[in-house]
């Protein structure tokens, strides 16, 4: 017996992911936050650092600026249809999202970690869209493209050597060598 949709574990070829991302050029981030420790203000920072243009869209900061950027109230009111559409919002807000994306054409539908509506999805897909859920364009950038190492940043170092905790050497009470 099949395991049901929900429960169904998501894979997605690198190949596909990649060629999205390589693709894509703006972004429409809907449930961007202004706030600093929110998962959708640090991965707009990466992804601007990476050249994507990001549209921030939430009523709640309409009319104001996240990072610089003027936020949107609604997908409807940007000024030139995104490639892809990102959503931080929980999976049983995704639809009427999905549907204004889908209404606009845009080609990438994307929503965020923890973000899953199989049906929203399967819809959005028969309109001829590509959906990708529970993923981080931030995350799957780095993976991808070589920029995650030990301490989540490529530091552009390749060693075989065996590491030792420094900090803890030779310390009182410490560990000594490792």
């Amino acid at each position: 017996m099949p395991e049901p949709a929900a429960v169904r574990p998501l894979a997605y070829d690198d190949d596909l992911l990649r060629k999205i991302l390589r693709r894509v050029r703006t972004i429409a981030m809907v449930g961007a936050s202004a706030q600093e420790m929110r998962p959708s203000y640090f991965a707009m920072l990466y992804l601007r650092n990476k050249g994507y243009r990001i549209y921030p869209v939430n009523p709640r900061y309409q009319d104001e600026t996240i990072q610089g950027e003027k936020v949107y109230r609604s997908l409807d009111e940007l000024p030139e249809r995104p490639d892809m559409v990102q959503i931080f919002r929980r999976s049983e807000e995704v639809r009427p999202i999905v549907e204004a994306a889908v209404a606009q054409r845009v080609p990438v539908i994307w929503m965020q970690l923890g973000v899953r509506n199989d049906e929203v999805a399967a819809w959005a897909e028969a309109q001829g869209a590509t959906v990708v859920m529970d993923r981080c364009p931030k995350i799957e950038y780095g993976r991808l493209f070589g920029e995650i190492g030990w301490l989540g940043v490529n530091r552009g170092v390749l060693t075989s050597k065996r590491g030792e905790a420094r900090q803890l050497r030779g310390r009182k009470g410490g560990l000594g060598p490792v």
